[in-house]
């Protein structure tokens, strides 16, 4: 009979804007081992190491779709969307994952095919996949102790063999100048965070109206622009908090904030704390 055995590790304080892993981990299922229904706030790819199993996934549509899938294939799934999977009665499966987020994730993952729609995974390279599978294994066994930018760059080099290992990318339409315009106005926050400045402007900087803009942007980014600002500002407070002895007024005017009240209640509403409370947690000095 098969012995249930569970890994699971969690990232810890990494909040970066292109690329962030969220947790990682490797299981070894007993017949009928089900997960869900439930939707996910994050993407969450599994690749299964052996064995059978089941993914009912609602696709773009909202309609629940059978995946049966087996070793040497894998899926993903993608935010919000609603799943459940089970492993197999007489050949439970074994898998390993890894949960991410991150500004070009989405379009990433569209340019090869990988969809809430078209959800599953098949490597058309064995030497790919085995790299993007020891990438995943990698991180479930070192990311405790290794540091925080370590642990990026191999959730880089997963996220490349993933993608490449996938047969040929097809092509969306009007993707160029799509990412023309979402590079466009993320360049801006990147310069202009520390000012004064709104969504208009930003949608003003790649001439589009702002109207357009918002689901433009949105569809690339599954942020708002104002949801997108909100959290690059607080991302790059966080780094202050932690990085430097300014006080909490003077990040704030450092991100954009001349009030230090709206500042405290930016950042509570992206950390879960307020700046204070989140230095003495994160900072140099916290044990």
């Amino acid at each position: 009979m098969v012995t249930h055995e569970n890994v699971f590790l969690t990232f810890q304080d990494v909040n970066y804007i292109d690329l962030t892993p969220i947790q990682c981990g490797h299981e070894v299922c007993e017949p009928g081992h089900a997960f869900g229904p439930a939707q996910r706030s994050h993407y969450l790819f599994h690749y299964i190491i052996g064995g059978r199993g089941t993914l009912y996934a609602n696709d773009e549509a909202g309609r629940s779709v059978t995946h049966h899938l087996r070793a040497g294939q894998g899926f993903m799934i993608f935010p919000q969307q609603v799943t459940t999977y089970v492993a197999d009665l007489h050949d439970p499966w074994e898998y390993t994952w890894i949960e991410f987020d991150g500004l070009r994730v989405k379009e990433t993952l569209e340019l090869v095919g990988l969809s809430p729609s078209t959800p599953t995974y098949q490597s058309t390279s064995a030497e790919l996949r085995e790299r993007m599978l020891a990438e995943i294994d990698h991180l479930v066994r070192t990311s405790a102790t290794a540091s925080v930018f370590q642990n990026i760059g191999h959730l880089y080099l997963f996220l490349d063999y993933l993608t490449t290992s996938i047969d040929v990318p097809r092509v969306l339409s009007n993707s160029k100048l799509q990412d023309f315009y979402i590079r466009e106005a993320v360049t801006y926050v990147e310069r202009h965070y520390q000012q004064d400045i709104t969504v208009e402007d930003i949608a003003s900087n790649t001439g589009l109206n702002r109207s357009y803009f918002g689901k433009l942007f949105k569809a690339a980014v599954g942020r708002t622009p104002q949801q997108f600002l909100i959290r690059y500002r607080m991302t790059k407070a966080a780094e202050l908090l932690k990085l430097t002895t300014l006080s909490v007024a003077e990040v704030g005017k450092q991100v954009g904030y001349p009030n230090q009240l709206h500042f405290s209640r930016a950042f509570k509403g992206v950390h879960g704390v307020s700046p204070r409370e989140w230095r003495k947690q994160n900072g140099r000095n916290a044990q």
